[in-house]
């Protein structure tokens, strides 16, 4: 598993894909080769916003490529799938597993092999060619031992900048041009807290704020060093760990503390609004929805830019789904891995979620169907240093990451907003087995 980690970690892109031919693994360990493919029970926490919309257009690829498969949605609401996290492992304990459920693509996903819950799809590559279809650095940094184990409907960003024009022009500040650094973006922030703007970062729940905390470490220890950390090859408690953790702090204090329960949409309404009460958040690039449902423009009312220090650096996070050993329709399991993982449900998911296609192999006219931004995504992604999201499952096991956002930044928020706690707590988090 020490492998997996690593490897996620790296780019925890690789998602591995599965559809419809079958499991590559022991037919013996899919529900007794159950192959009923009357439904498929799908477990995810797509239940709002342009992620609903996108399951919605995934439904309807698959009832147009597999219309005797029933779609049964499972999804449970809960920012950040924490909600329907707790609630598979529950069922999975319990041997009551979905047909499919969502997952984190990378490291999130290591306790579920160990465990013996998910079917090897290694021959469903095979066999629908996906590993033609996907870039092969996906396919090897998601390679377990040789097997793969579970499929990518998306690829998110997650190092990006959403900014406020209407905040920004308070205090002078060009919303096109990203600062130089993190010390530059800070400095920018107290100007904007001087003309007005009372708190210029918005941040919501813990899952946020360990988002946020991810990007400015990318910024401060460069995208090797953020890696090696991630890979367990950097010191946690080091002086360069340190200098993220002290300007993270700084950036806190910036963002209004009555949000910091909140989802991200609402955390970054005054973001999404253009109202000049917020002037930037840390999110992903499932965002410009939100904007384009509140009638507003990119580069004209807001404007988007790697956060500062990160230029050039892909922080990659993915959703993939699996096939649960034991899956009561596993014959349902595989049409919807194969939709999913086609071009017609990659196309028609991801262009209304705002993500990018995990396959590489789109035609011109085909890339045509996305927006602007979207394009440029995946430009960055064929071109960028990409390195692996610890928010989002991608980088660390899940029990860290959960150690992270409960134990650590719990902690932080509910106290003094001390940065040399934090770091400690982090350690421990980190070398949580």
């Amino acid at each position: 598993m020490r492998r997996l980690v690593a490897l996620a970690g790296v780019a925890a892109l690789s998602l591995t894909l599965s559809a419809c031919g079958g499991s590559g693994g022991d037919a013996k360990s899919s529900g007794g080769n159950n192959s009923d493919a009357s439904q498929v029970d799908v477990v995810s926490w797509w239940s709002a916003g342009s992620e609903k919309e996108g399951l919605a257009a995934l439904q309807k690829v698959l009832e147009k490529q597999h219309p005797e498969t029933s779609f049964q949605n499972q999804a449970v609401s809960g920012g950040g799938g924490d909600q329907a996290k707790q609630k598979l492992q529950a069922d999975l304990a319990a041997k009551n597993p979905p047909d499919s459920y969502q997952a984190h693509a990378g490291a999130e996903l290591s306790e579920d092999i160990k465990a013996g819950y998910l079917e090897d799809l290694s021959g469903t590559y095979d066999k629908l060619k996906l590993r033609e279809a996907f870039p092969k650095d996906l396919i090897d940094r998601l390679s377990v031992d040789g097997k793969i184990y579970s499929i990518p409907s998306n690829i998110h960003r997650a190092n990006v900048t959403w900014v406020s024009k209407a905040a920004l022009d308070k205090a002078g500040i060009d919303p096109s041009k990203a600062p130089a650094d993190i010390d530059a973006w800070i400095a920018d922030m107290e100007k904007l807290q001087k003309a007005g703007v009372k708190y210029p970062m918005a941040v919501g729940n813990s899952t946020w704020q360990l988002h946020l905390l991810e990007t400015i470490m990318i910024a401060d220890l460069g995208a090797d060093g953020y890696q090696n950390l991630m890979d367990g090859k950097g010191d946690w408690r080091s002086a360069e760990v340190a200098k993220a953790f002290e300007h993270y702090a700084k950036i806190m204090k910036f963002a209004d503390p009555s949000l910091l329960n909140e989802d991200w949409e609402p955390a970054m309404k005054g973001v999404i609004n253009n109202d000049g009460t917020q002037a930037y958040t840390v999110m992903g690039d499932w965002t410009p929805p939100a904007f384009e449902a509140a009638g507003k423009k990119l580069n004209q009312d807001y404007f988007a830019w790697p956060v500062p220090g990160t230029q050039g650096v892909f922080d990659f996070l993915a959703d993939s789904f699996t096939k649960p050993v034991g899956a009561k329709h596993a014959g349902g399991t595989d049409a919807w891995l194969d939709t999913i993982s086609s071009k017609e449900g990659q196309i028609a998911f991801n262009s209304v979620k705002g993500s990018i296609p995990a396959r590489s192999d789109l035609t011109e006219d085909e890339k045509d169907k996305f927006s602007e931004y979207q394009k440029t995504a995946m430009k960055s992604f064929s071109e960028d240093k990409i390195v692996s999201s610890v928010a989002h499952g991608a980088a660390l096991p899940l029990k860290v990451t959960e150690s992270m956002k409960k134990e650590a930044l719990g902690k932080f928020t509910a106290g003094n907003f001390d940065a040399k706690q934090l770091q400690e707590q982090f350690a421990k988090s980190a070398e949580t087995k």
